[in-house]
């Protein structure tokens, strides 16, 4: 088998558009979430390992953890631990995966993932390729399988858990290129993804404003995405943007209350940061302290 999924996975036979449409044995309970318009926070994890990072983001009010190996060494087996440990505290389990790999893909949802975030999608027919490898035939090309985390690894018929994984299962895709936003409005049409995202920071390199939320070509990018997305029922996330007053000018029709609050890395050199300055503050309030008492120490000895 080949490593790439669009060798690997192929359109339905006979048509070069849709799958067919998903019978759903109940609603997806974050996309509710989200179609609802309640805040929903996510917390990226980079460098974290083990279960005491979701039992923190679970502590704090996220909803959501996105685990990123995109930008990481982990490896399938630590993100499929975080993502089985992260839905039985109540979360929803995403992996942003590094490659389009068929392979890492079904391994990933065999493992606890509630849903796959692919980076740099740029046409319709790779975001078909791509949800149908997240999904049972006749809507995909998921290899079978019988026992799954979700299902507390009870052997579980296909006929019951085909249809409840394929309802569970959430196709996230990223646009960041400038012929991801040229192509939305076909991407946003596919059946099988759910919810799209803007991905912020490699957008703007893309358009040569690295960095530059306010340039107006990304504004117009955003509101090109946020209409296709509104024109054909889905969401889009607008990511990689820490500013909330900025973020709240992209306030659009179709940008959904998704939100990362950070990665962990971010978070943890924030921390560190903060706590070195607090230290180094108060060291040197001593310090000031120490030297001024000296002073008046020596003013009264000369008196």
């Amino acid at each position: 088998m080949s490593t790439t999924v669009s060798r690997s996975v192929s359109a339905p036979v006979g048509t070069s558009a849709q799958p067919p449409a998903r019978t759903r044995t109940r609603d997806n309970p974050f996309l509710a979430r989200l179609r609802a318009d309640e805040l929903t926070l996510m917390l990226g994890l980079r460098v974290s390992r083990t279960a005491d990072i979701l039992r923190i983001a679970h502590s704090t009010g996220h909803h959501a953890v996105m685990i990123d190996l995109e930008h990481s060494m982990m490896s399938l087996q630590e993100a499929a631990a975080l993502c089985a440990t992260a839905a039985d505290l109540g979360m929803t389990p995403l992996v942003r995966v590094a490659e389009k790999e068929y392979g890492a893909i079904g391994r990933l949802l065999d493992g606890g993932a509630h849903g796959i975030v692919f980076p740099r999608v740029e046409t319709a027919a790779e975001a078909l390729v791509l949800s149908r490898a997240c999904r049972f035939p006749p809507q995909g090309q998921r290899s079978q399988t019988t026992m799954v985390p979700q299902f507390g690894m009870r052997p579980t018929p296909a006929a019951t858990l085909n249809p409840e994984l394929d309802a569970l299962t959430i196709v996230q895709i990223l646009v960041e290129t400038p012929l991801g936003v040229a192509n939305a409005d076909e991407i946003a049409a596919v059946e099988g993804v759910d919810l799209l995202a803007i991905g912020a920071n490699d957008l703007t390199a893309e358009l040569g404003v690295p960095g530059d939320y306010r340039d107006p070509r990304f504004r117009d990018a955003v509101e090109t995405v946020a209409r296709a997305c509104q024109r054909h029922g889905k969401m889009v996330q607008l990511a990689g943007i820490g500013d909330l007053s900025l973020v709240e000018t992209f306030q659009l029709p179709g940008v959904c209350p998704l939100y990362t609050t950070g990665m962990d890395t971010d978070l943890l050199f924030a921390g560190a940061r903060d706590r070195a300055h607090t230290y180094a503050a108060w060291r040197a309030a001593q310090r000031a302290k120490a030297s001024a008492a000296g002073e008046a120490n020596a003013t009264g000895k000369e008196d």
